[in-house]
């Protein structure tokens, strides 16, 4: 919730300075520089994203407002659980386990141990998943970070083509005033949107990446010490030294 809350605050911030210093919220809408900046952005981003990253992208923004910290305390408990429960009884007995695990990492890496893989294939498993999930969340981070920095230039562009207007009916007053406001709250629009959402988005996307990335290497290990009948306790106090 911390990511929907700092994007209210910097809206508001900005709106509320506007106000605060005497404009007037209707001096901020302008129908044609949004259509620049925000079509102009997103199709520049449609011609260099595949249709994939392009899906991706916009199904794993939501997560960024509601996603919870992996569950580091709950998957070293399982992992160690399963550790005695494999000792005690084998392999076989977690495919009940397996059936039942909600995360997908973690379900694959049972899977893998019922099915009686050897070592150096259920690491490469593992890697395999891991590697492709977190390139997939790293390239939609790319995509958002491509954003940004197309809607500042949009802006700009929108600011020109203000500017020519202005200039092509200096008798029209109206005119004039129509075209000074294009050009400069498509700026705004431009830096604005760059700065306080396509950027923003795309660091915690990539923040995300990361420190799921390192939660799956410490589920790695803890299935790999299961296969190798490790002791339980020695398990989580390794497992308990991920900082994550």
């Amino acid at each position: 919730m911390i990511a929907l809350a700092g994007l209210l605050l910097a809206w508001f911030a900005v709106f509320g300075g506007h106000l605060l210093e005497g404009g007037h919220a209707g001096s901020l809408s302008n129908f044609p520089a949004a259509l620049i900046v925000l079509g102009g952005t997103l199709a520049a981003g449609m011609i260099q994203a595949d249709a994939k990253t392009w899906k991706t992208a916009w199904t794993l923004f939501p997560s960024i407002f509601w996603q919870q910290r992996p569950g580091t305390d709950l998957a070293v408990g399982k992992l160690v659980l399963w550790c005695q429960l494999a000792r005690r009884s084998g392999p076989l007995s977690l495919d009940p386990e397996s059936s039942q695990e909600p995360d997908t990492f973690l379900r694959l890496g049972l899977q893998l141990i019922v099915d009686g893989a050897e070592r150096d294939k259920i690491q490469q498993g593992l890697q395999v998943a891991m590697a492709s999930r977190e390139h997939e969340a790293l390239r939609a981070a790319d995509f958002f970070e491509a954003l940004g920095g197309y809607a500042p230039t949009m802006g700009i562009l929108g600011a020109v083509l203000g500017l020519i207007q202005l200039m092509t009916q200096v008798d029209d007053m109206h005119a004039i005033g129509v075209g000074i406001a294009t050009a400069f709250v498509a700026t705004l629009y431009g830096v604005g949107l760059a700065n306080l959402f396509f950027l923003p988005v795309a660091g915690r996307l990539r923040s995300d990446a990361l420190q799921r990335s390192q939660f799956e290497e410490m589920i790695s290990d803890g299935m790999l010490a299961i296969l190798e009948g490790e002791n339980p306790r020695l398990l989580e106090r390794r497992l308990r030294e991920y900082r994550l």
